[in-house]
């Protein structure tokens, strides 16, 4: 049932053209949640999935991305409909059967590292040590960048306030003339910025990442000596380990995104606002100069205390991810597990495959892309043999 899903999802997206812009990170995450949504509570999926099943989810990003649908896309939509009504029970299914075997993972994995338990525990520390001197400076780095930007988006606005204000004040008799000039340009100033406050800020995440990659091969390299006819178990969970850190970075990413888009939007409004008053009396003019004025300074403000605090907060919860690491290898780890990350590590992995060989066709310009027949391919091989 997951490969019908997964198929037919993917089909939604190979008609609507591979070279839009609908990325394969966004339908898996669409995929994702949709999944997660249906495993939390059964009588409360079925309510939701009655209001906004996945194929509403699925073409609500479509349309953002590439506007009406095709016929092709609302025959698939027909065919996703009572299949996503057995997610539920085939999600639990699998992620029960995963569980187990991400447990017996690690049982296998913690008796061969038995015998070096504290050596182990020890060397996992040191880099949970170490992980916390590297993010000690790329927090700081983003703590100045921030304040850097905020501070330079304030000096280039502040002056274009000030004569707008001064206009309003000398020009009596002839505002729209006097000020479309100044509010054409700090619309425009308001654009730039906040473009390049994405621009310079999301791409911290992947530094970010890149630091997570180079102590998790480094941890790798440290315990292979102890994990002998264990490595690819202890590879599978090194590499649910680095997903998990990794999902941080790119939600610190996003976070910064929508943060400066979330900065424009109650910006522009202010400045449309001002734009209508030109024709109008002077008293309302000066009324909504101060309100985009006051807001200015407001909402910048917050922008620049939204993004510090996530930076802090992702950092803690790299360290807590890495500490957590360490107990799963201890004798007294329990039977905690957590195996839903290699379920939605398997989901993108297969996603962005799809994705690739689907842009390698179209880049070749040879025939469509044919998807598997559901029955034809195997289902998610939760591990594979050498690691059972």
């Amino acid at each position: 049932m997951f490969l019908k899903v997964v198929a037919l999802t993917l089909a939604l997206v190979a008609v609507t053209g591979a070279r839009a812009e609908v990325s394969a990170d966004q339908v898996a995450t669409v995929m994702w949640d949709y999944f997660t949504q249906l495993s939390s509570n059964a009588k409360e999926a079925v309510e939701q999935l009655q209001k906004s099943d996945i194929t509403q989810q699925l073409n609500t990003l479509f349309q953002d991305k590439l506007g009406d649908v095709n016929t092709y896309t609302s025959d698939l939509q027909k065919q996703l409909v009572p299949i996503a009504t057995e997610l539920q029970e085939h999600l639990t299914k699998n992620s029960e059967k995963l569980k187990g075997e991400i447990q017996k993972e690690l049982e296998d994995l913690r008796a061969r590292l038995m015998p070096h338990t504290n050596k182990v525990s020890q060397m996992i520390g040191d880099k949970v040590r170490e992980l916390q001197q590297h993010l000690e400076p790329y927090a700081q780095e983003l703590h100045t960048q921030v304040n850097t930007q905020t501070e330079e988006m304030r000096r280039q606005l502040t002056p274009y306030m000030q004569r707008m204000e001064t206009s309003v004040r000398e020009n009596v008799d002839n505002l729209q003339a006097s000020l479309m000039p100044y509010v054409n340009e700090f619309k425009d100033k308001i654009d730039r910025n906040v473009e390049e406050l994405k621009r310079n800020l999301v791409p911290r995440a992947n530094e970010l990442k890149a630091k997570i990659d180079q102590n998790v091969e480094e941890l790798r390299h440290n315990l292979a000596p102890f994990a002998k006819e264990a490595q690819d178990k202890l590879n599978h969970q090194l590499e649910g380990l680095a997903f998990q850190m990794k999902k941080n970075a790119e939600e610190l990413q996003a976070k910064i995104s929508a943060n400066a888009d979330q900065l424009w939007q109650k910006l522009n409004p202010l400045v449309k606002d001002v734009h209508s008053k030109l024709q109008g009396n002077t008293e309302g003019l000066q009324q909504s100069l101060a309100e985009l004025s006051s807001q200015l300074d407001q909402q910048v403000e917050e922008f620049r205390l939204n993004v510090e605090s996530y930076g802090e907060m992702v950092n803690r919860a790299l360290v807590q991810q890495m500490e957590q690491f360490r107990q799963q290898l201890g004798p007294y780890a329990g039977d905690r597990v957590n195996h839903l990350s290699f379920l939605e590590k398997d989901l993108r992995d297969k996603v962005s495959s799809f994705f690739s060989a689907l842009q390698k066709k179209e880049e070749s310009r040879e025939k469509p892309l044919a998807l598997p027949l559901p029955e034809q391919v195997q289902e998610p091989g939760l591990l594979s043999p050498q690691q059972s």
